[in-house]
């Protein structure tokens, strides 16, 4: 059944056409869905400005969130029968589970040869990387806004840079590759840093992705004029590098790569030093090509991040039904996906746009 977050009484609104033998998450756009993000917990030790207030949030209750077993059985659905190529652990803040090890070690061991990523802050990543790499995680996205000590405590609210940056190095000592950096933009406060960040993030091999603020917000503060775009960062950027369009097809990624150059290198000599992303959620729009699929820590599937409304697997995974059961249940959500941003005709640059009522912390990346 499609619910609303408050609600679980609305009904499906049309079913996909074809068995899951026959077709996997395909929606009546023409999409297939073949990376799934699974949020695993709601809750975060930092309390970043453009994700979670300082105070007052409501977690989920502890008997809500999916199990260890009912979290590594969404994944063997999702690769055994629905053709998932990609497997995402998110939050909230993933590390705050004990039993992530186990997790990524059952869907490992079902799915020898399956990608198994994480996106995370970091904080404690030292300290567990070894076991997570045994476990069978291959790469790693942490979250990453500056490497100002001020700007990231006025950003997070927390202390913490000197953690992160801890857990950072120890996921290249552990060897995991590639290791990515996730950066959003402020205005005001650290819009003048893309540059800076991008420069650190080469010099340790680090995969840099700028990623444009997205009305996701507890406060429900966001603003369009406030939002610094794709094109600004790369006129920041190109201040202190040459950037050019990665040759490579982008296909269904969300980022659109860039090459980087030192800026005094002849085109004709040049060797990258490595590639920029950036990821224009809002001012150019990527839906016609996504490819994610969602499922919340409380085991309700999302088609789009910006989507009201929500279909839940909980219940069939408690209740006894059938893998194939659970199969059909998100195949059919996955069909009634919409075209773009949650409806079929109204943008996020839109009068009309509302904002859904689970935040991005609730909602997992």
């Amino acid at each position: 059944m499609n619910v609303s977050p408050k609600s679980s009484g609305a009904a499906t609104r049309a079913r996909s056409p074809r068995s899951t033998a026959e077709i996997p998450l395909a929606d009546q756009w023409g999409r297939v869905a073949d990376d799934l993000r699974i949020s695993l917990i709601d809750k975060c030790n930092l309390r970043c400005t453009y994700c979670m207030p300082e105070e007052g949030m409501q977690w989920l209750p502890k008997k809500n969130l999916l199990t260890t077993s009912e979290a590594i059985r969404i994944a063997d659905i999702g690769v055994r029968l629905l053709g998932v190529k990609d497997i995402r652990f998110t939050g909230g803040e993933p590390l705050l589970r004990r039993d992530l090890e186990e997790i990524i070690a059952g869907v490992r061991a079902l799915h020898p040869d399956t990608s198994i990523s994480l996106t995370t802050n970091a904080i404690n990543l030292d300290k567990r990387v070894t076991g997570l790499a045994n476990a069978g995680l291959t790469r790693i996205n942490v979250s990453l806004d500056t490497i100002r000590q001020q700007t990231f405590a006025e950003i997070t609210r927390r202390d913490r840079l000197d953690a992160v940056i801890r857990g950072i190095d120890a996921a290249l000592t552990a060897g995991l590759d590639p290791v990515k950096v996730n950066a959003v933009m402020l205005r005001g406060v650290n819009d003048d840093q893309a540059a800076e960040l991008l420069d650190w993030c080469l010099q340790r091999g680090l995969q840099l992705r700028f990623i444009e603020q997205m009305p996701l917000d507890a406060s429900h503060n966001w603003a369009r004029e406030n939002l610094v775009s794709a094109a600004e960062i790369r006129g920041q950027i190109s201040q202190r590098f040459r950037i050019a369009p990665h040759p490579e097809p982008r296909g269904s990624a969300p980022a659109q790569l860039w090459d980087v150059f030192n800026q005094d290198e002849s085109p004709e000599d040049a060797t990258p030093l490595g590639q920029v992303g950036i990821i224009a959620s809002v001012t150019e729009s990527f839906c016609a090509a996504c490819s994610r699929t969602r499922i919340t820590a409380d085991g309700h599937i999302r088609s789009c991040l910006f989507s009201h409304e929500e279909t839940d697997l909980l219940e069939l995974l408690r209740d006894g039904s059938t893998d194939e059961d659970i199969a059909r249940r998100w195949q059919s959500a996955m069909w009634n996906k919409p075209r773009a941003y949650g409806s079929d005709d109204v943008t996020l640059n839109s009068a009309e746009y509302v904002q859904p009522e689970r935040t991005m912390s609730a909602i997992g990346g």
